[in-house]
């Protein structure tokens, strides 16, 4: 989606069976601009990003994510883009079923010139047929890439950018990485800011403690 995005944070603060996770996050993204979460295991990347994505709410503070039709939840929906180690697609699927699968869930009729266009770009054209279940760690982790973007979004949010990544698929995610921070939001959670080539704002988790 185009036009302006932004995400605030307000004294974010998530607690879990009585834990404390974290506690007064708190930053402005304005796009284009790229924020790196870092911090060690266990210190609440995944979860801030969760928070971020709209798949968990927090225990405290305020968050508000605005864009092009943010004022509904499918607007919202259309707006970010998310990868991570703990999001799988169907694995029973092709890259392309999988593709279009992401189109419909947003109200999207299948494009699929778009949808050929992305598996090249993440190498995975010359088996867009193939199951999902069929592809090693580094193509799944590919293919979860050009379902994350299938909408364009204004956002992408990256938990563990360069899981099961070889050299070749660090540098198609690498480059994926500054196209968005050139035209959006971009948020990497990361325990190696070598990931990153170049960020604006950093959350440490790690900081307090």
């Amino acid at each position: 989606m185009t036009g302006p995005t932004s995400i605030v944070a307000k004294e974010i603060r998530k607690v879990f069976n009585r834990r404390i996770i974290f506690e007064r996050i708190s930053f402005a993204l304005h796009s284009p601009r790229t924020l790196v979460v870092s911090g060690r295991n266990g210190s609440g990347k995944s979860t801030l990003v969760k928070i971020m994505a709209g798949v968990l709410g927090p225990s405290g503070g305020t968050i508000a994510l605005s864009g092009p039709g943010s004022a509904s939840v499918a607007g919202r929906l259309m707006l970010t883009g998310l990868v991570s180690p703990y999001l799988n697609l169907y694995e029973e699927f092709t890259a392309e079923e999988n593709l279009r699968l992401g189109m419909a869930i947003r109200g999207l009729p299948f494009d699929r010139a778009f949808a050929h266009e992305l598996l090249r770009r993440v190498g995975l054209f010359t088996r867009k047929d193939d199951p999902v279940r069929a592809y090693s760690s580094g193509m799944k982790q590919r293919a979860k890439y050009a379902f994350a973007l299938i909408h364009r979004p204004s956002v992408l949010l990256l938990d563990e950018p360069m899981a099961n990544l070889d050299a070749e698929g660090m540098a198609i995610v690498k480059e994926i990485m500054v196209d968005q921070r050139q035209n959006g939001i971009l948020v990497v959670a990361t325990n190696d800011l070598a990931d990153v080539d170049r960020f604006d704002e950093r959350v440490d988790l790690n900081a307090g403690r």
